[in-house]
Formats: structure tokens, C-alpha cells, sequence
């Protein structure tokens, strides 16, 4: 996975959550037409940032050593400080689906990238 890509995916997954929880209360009827953010989403999104940091490919030693553990834990203290704002459910419908159109869509292509490698025998844990 590319450095800009890892660096988007906690935000994106972020969006995806809140979209889809948007989404979910509007089909249930809900009449109010706002969602607040809040730190448990921003908390999953630390995790999976920290998850996936292992399959980065990382221009520099620095990177590996610092942004993979900083930047994660950057996102939890955005959550945190986010945590109860309130947005309009259908901005964040919008924004939403097509956050987990693309996260799909990165990760059919990183799976892809990982077959091919596990077919020339390039594939080892530690470069992928």
C-alpha cells in the first residue's frame, strides 16, 4: 500500500462509519437530520491505521520508525477532540458511499497485488 493511501484510510473509514450509521437512521425513521461524531469511530479508525501499517511500503526508515506510530494516534486525539459535533446526515450519506466504494476498491487492488506476489514467490510477510 502506497504512503498516501495508508495516511487517507483512517479518515475515509471514518466517513464510511458515520455515512453508513447516517444511512441506517434514516431508514429506521429517525427524525433527526444530524449525526454527531464521536471518539469510539475515530478509535476504530486508530486501529485500523495501525493494522494495515505493516503493509506500507515506506520511503524512509524515519517513516517507519515515527508517522507508523504517531500518526495513528494523531487520529484517536482528532477523535477525541471532534468527539459530539454534529453534521448534517445527508452530507455525510453523500460523502459516505462512495468512502466505501473506495476503500473496497483499495482493497480488491491490494489483494490483487499481494496474489501476484504470493505467484512469483516475492511475497513475504515483511515486504508486503
Amino acid at each position: 500500500m502506497s504512503l498516501p493511501t495508508w495516511l487517507a484510510v483512517p479518515y475515509l473509514f471514518t466517513i464510511a462509519v458515520i455515512g453508513l450509521t447516517g444511512f441506517t437512521s434514516l431508514l429506521l425513521g429517525s427524525s433527526d437530520w444530524s449525526i454527531g461524531l464521536s471518539t469510539p469511530v475515530f478509535g476504530a479508525a486508530t486501529a485500523v491505521a495501525l493494522a494495515t501499517s505493516d503493509a506500507v511500503r515506506w520511503y524512509s526508515t524515519w517513516q517507519r520508525r515515527w508517522l507508523r506510530w504517531t500518526y495513528p494516534w494523531s487520529v484517536l486525539a482528532l477523535g477525541i477532540a471532534v468527539d459530539g459535533v454534529r453534521l448534517p446526515v445527508l452530507a455525510m450519506i453523500g460523502l459516505g458511499v462512495p468512502a466505501v466504494a473506495m476503500l473496497i476498491r483499495w482493497y480488491v487492488v491490494e489483494r490483487r497485488r499481494t496474489t501476484t506476489l504470493e505467484a512469483g514467490s516475492r511475497y513475504t510477510s515483511a515486504s508486503c
